[in-house]
């Protein structure tokens, strides 16, 4: 969906143009323009349409990829804010219950949003507590799945949502909304929850922070319990423990106190 919100701005911006009318210098007014919002933004945008350019070549619709030669915008690189153990837990006091029923799925199976928000009831093993969890975050975007044991919290709560379901919606976290393609009402999985944080820690009289920090958190925890280093990278779903990623969500928290799970 991202992909397809910049692709539309594109095809306003050079209405009339062909991919190869697309030139350096007008990627570069692009980019400019975005920067005035952030060099983060303009950076997304640029490798979008890198990417773009990209397939264009492979299918042989274009020879050349303009974007790819227009340099990014320099980032300085911030210290990541992760909130206390108390904080979040101030949070969860004041979420309401379709809210507190994510947060625990993201708590405690250390979860990336979107693997919740398409997780389905036939992901979710109760004989074996267990849950199965996707994530497209490798190379290709190819759906790659990996086994979660489920603690006894998230048990219950999934086993309650369960047993007040509609059989015939398959996902865990689902609503309902306006489809702009579709002209009606429609039924689907979440697609972005990150708002309802803010509020959340409003509420709660705590800094923001969204749902990424979870993860930081059960990192904490498998460390302080020694669990093996191998072990939190399959649970976090990281390919490869070399890329440094897996030690960032340990090394930020070394000194935390543990998540109660």
């Amino acid at each position: 969906m991202d992909t397809v919100y910049h692709a539309r701005r594109w095809a306003k911006r050079w209405s009339g143009l062909t991919c190869t009318e697309i030139t350096i210098e007008l990627i570069t007014e692009l980019r400019d323009e975005r920067s005035k919002i952030s060099n983060q933004t303009a950076n997304k945008e640029l490798r979008h349409l890198r990417s773009l350019f990209n397939w264009g070549i492979k299918k042989g619709y274009v020879q050349h990829n303009p974007a790819s030669v227009v340099d990014m915008m320099r980032v300085e690189k911030r210290k990541v804010y992760v909130p206390s153990q108390h904080d979040i837990d101030k949070v969860f006091a004041v979420a309401s219950a379709e809210q507190l029923d994510y947060l625990w799925c993201l708590r405690d199976t250390l979860a990336r949003s979107r693997e919740i928000n398409r997780l389905k009831w036939e992901d979710i093993d109760f004989e074996n507590n267990t849950i199965t969890l996707h994530t497209r975050k490798k190379k290709h975007g190819t759906k790659t799945p990996r086994l979660i044991p489920m603690t006894q919290k998230l048990c219950e709560v999934l086993t309650r949502r369960c047993d007040m379901r509609s059989q015939a919606i398959p996902w865990v976290f689902w609503h309902r909304y306006y489809s702009r393609n579709e002209g009606k009402v429609v039924t689907g999985p979440y697609k972005d929850r990150k708002r309802f944080m803010r509020s959340l820690c409003e509420k709660a009289g705590v800094k923001y922070f969204r749902f990424h920090p979870l993860r930081h958190a059960g990192a904490s925890l498998m460390e302080n319990i020694n669990i093996p280093v191998t072990h939190i990278q399959e649970i976090l779903g990281h390919e490869n423990r070399k890329t440094g990623k897996l030690q960032k969500h340990i090394s930020m928290l070394s000194t935390r106190p543990s998540m109660k799970l």
